[in-house]
């Protein structure tokens, strides 16, 4: 964990103190040293954790929409640099890019884009490693629902004029859409999706209050220099498939391709690999199988396309290759 992950979960914690949640239960539960903690330190914590933080909050404080709530509670703090880049930007827009392009300094979950498009602005949000038709973990759904909250309450502090959403986008289904209307401000929600919030265009270019260039600049020095802390700290075998999966509409190369990328050789990448327990096979093999899951699901291609996307030259080839890795064909997968 960074120094803003660190600083974000001792906020979840903190809140949950606020909910009536006992600090002394929970520190004892997950190995936490309760006087480090009300000093504002945490050791180190696993990603399972992590999750079993979350977990215990939720079932102590009786919320299933902890994190709709959090994020309504939160301020700007608790995401640290990347709180500040946006809170000294001089637009609503240029600190939302620039909160886009920082997001994985606060979570490796999900990746924050942005689009303009018409009379239309819209933030996407989207699962750093799709899963195809399985649902959204305990952690995903909480941490977007955190997002969603955070992203929109933080801007509106930041502005004359009240911001709304003119849509907002759910990637489950809810019982609750009339909660998620009155934290997000907006009444047209859509569930079972894609996830986003639009607005209209207008907003992008509303002057943030506390803007100031210098301490802009300072920041976003400060944040690249986590940002190549963090990528020199990530194992080979991370770099690689975060590699393929963001390049995956190229297809999948070979990896002589991917070492020259690298700036190393073949043989090089394969014996690196080989020492983190992994060959560069067995990685790419599993990019396929996330992204033909995720083509399938979306049901915008035809099955012997998604066979070309992934670099198989017969469509006999990928079905063998599906039913290794599900025990189906695509086509059954689908129907």
């Amino acid at each position: 964990m960074n120094a803003y992950q660190h600083q974000f979960m001792w906020h979840l914690l903190a809140y949950a103190v606020q909910r009536n949640v006992s600090l002394p239960a929970l520190c004892r539960a997950n190995g936490i040293d309760e006087p480090a903690f009300r000093a504002g330190r945490l050791p180190d914590l696993t990603e399972q954790q992590v999750v079993m933080i979350w977990q215990q909050i939720g079932a102590a404080t009786n919320d299933p929409l902890l994190g709709l709530h959090l994020g309504e509670s939160l301020q700007l703090a608790a995401l640290g640099v990347v709180g500040d880049l946006v809170k000294f930007s001089r637009t609503i827009g240029e600190g939302v890019m620039q909160a886009a392009a920082m997001l994985p300094l606060v979570t490796e979950l999900w990746r924050m884009d942005v689009e303009t498009e018409g009379a239309v602005c819209t933030i996407r949000f989207t699962p750093e490693r799709p899963e195809g038709s399985q649902p959204l973990s305990f952690l995903h759904r909480h941490m977007l629902d955190m997002l969603l909250a955070f992203t929109l309450h933080e801007v509106n502090g930041l502005v004359f004029s009240r911001i709304a959403p003119v849509t907002v986008g759910l990637p489950y289904e809810t019982a609750e859409t009339a909660e998620y209307a009155r934290v997000l401000r907006c009444d047209e929600i859509r569930t079972g999706g894609a996830c986003y919030l639009t607005f209209d265009r207008h907003v992008w270019h509303e002057p943030v209050l506390t803007a100031n260039y210098e301490m802009q600049q300072y920041f976003l020095k400060k944040a690249g220099e986590m940002m190549q802390e963090k990528a020199l700290r990530q194992s080979l075998r991370d770099r690689v498939e975060s590699y393929l999966m963001t390049n995956a509409y190229l297809g999948i190369p070979t990896i002589e391709a991917i070492a020259a990328n690298f700036n190393t050789s073949a043989r090089s990448l394969q014996r690196h690999l080989q020492e983190e327990g992994v060959t560069y096979q067995q990685l790419a093999d599993q990019v396929r199988k996330t992204l033909a899951l995720h083509y399938l699901e979306v049901r915008n291609y035809p099955v012997k396309e998604i066979s070309y996307l992934l670099g198989y030259n017969e469509l006999s080839a990928f079905t063998r290759a599906f039913r290794r890795w599900t025990g189906t064909s695509p086509s059954m997968y689908r129907s």
